[in-house]
């Protein structure tokens, strides 16, 4: 089993969700989340004063999937997710050991 995390753009939401439901994929977590990479932030003017936004939104997406699924999920968040501009975000890909769902104590793959 594998678990990939993407960082991205909150507009792109939808259109990476979209494309992970038609690559069959169902079953995710989508999280708020506030950051930077290399873009820095940017300063806006409020009221007539400068200040600056360092951490920008952005929106975390987890899911786990089987390892023959790895990369399907990965193209289609690519896919959806790529503006070509810096700030597009990050995918991480990390092994899963043990997944078990709580409700009847099923263990690997079929707790997916």
């Amino acid at each position: 089993m594998i678990k990939i995390e993407a960082i991205l753009q909150p507009s792109k939401l939808d259109a990476v969700k979209d494309a992970l439901l038609e690559a069959g994929i169902e079953g995710m977590t989508i999280l708020e989340a506030r950051g930077h990479g290399r873009q820095k932030g940017h300063t806006e003017f409020y009221r007539g004063r400068e200040y600056t936004v360092d951490l920008l939104p952005k929106v975390k997406i987890e899911l786990v999937v089987l390892d023959d699924l790895k990369e399907k999920v990965i193209q289609a968040i690519m896919g959806a997710a790529r503006t070509g501009r810096i700030g597009d975000g990050k995918i991480f890909v990390t092994k899963i050991d043990e997944a078990i769902r709580i409700r009847n104590d099923e263990r690997g793959q079929s707790a997916l």
